[in-house]
């Protein structure tokens, strides 16, 4: 567990520098210069990526049952993930609706799929791994929000077709990672 708590310490301590000291980080942009912060800041969000995943395969090797979630929790969790990869989706296609609506698609996406993740898993390294991130993503969407109103963020209306088209981003890439992809880099086939 030591690895995984490192590593969720130094992920999202990295992702969290715009919530608890947003000043500084305008202080350390300007003297280290875009391209010097976003090099730090991928290198150590990287490493601190490298030691979850590392320590959760180590975590998994030595489950520590905390409950046994009912078996209708999957399905729940299924649609939870469904809703994310839109949320997701929303972040990147220019002008849908979702995000005109949200602001935040992305760290919403976020707080739903480790929801879902808790609801469907009952091991302590689930629930280090995704409470955190559940954490993380409550504080940082409120963070976000407190900034846009501080700085008068307005969003343009979405448009229909932007949106459609992030649905159907959404589900399709929902559906590969479901059916493949979580069973072949997480070793979970949330379908069978």
């Amino acid at each position: 567990m030591t690895y995984l708590v490192l590593g969720l310490v130094m992920f999202l301590g990295v992702h969290s520098v715009r919530i608890v000291a947003d000043g500084w980080r305008s202080r350390a942009l300007q003297r280290l210069g875009e391209g010097g912060w976003k090099g730090l800041y991928s290198l150590a969000s990287l490493l601190g990526f490298a030691l979850i995943i590392w320590g959760f395969g180590l975590a998994r090797q030595q489950p520590v049952l905390l409950w046994s979630p009912p078996v209708a929790m999957r399905h729940v969790a299924s649609l939870l993930t469904l809703i994310s990869f839109v949320l997701l989706a929303a972040t990147y296609v220019p002008g849908n609706g979702i995000k005109a609506r949200l602001h935040h698609p992305m760290v919403l996406g976020v707080k739903t799929w480790a929801l879902a993740h808790l609801l469907a898993n009952g091991n302590l390294a689930h629930v280090l791994l995704f409470g955190s991130f559940l954490v993380w993503a409550a504080l940082s969407f409120s963070a976000a929000r407190r900034r846009d109103r501080a700085a008068a963020t307005r969003y343009a209306a979405g448009r229909t077709g932007a949106t459609l088209l992030t649905l159907a981003i959404g589900l399709g890439a929902w559906v590969v990672f479901a059916l493949l992809l979580h069973g072949l880099l997480i070793g979970v086939r949330p379908f069978g």
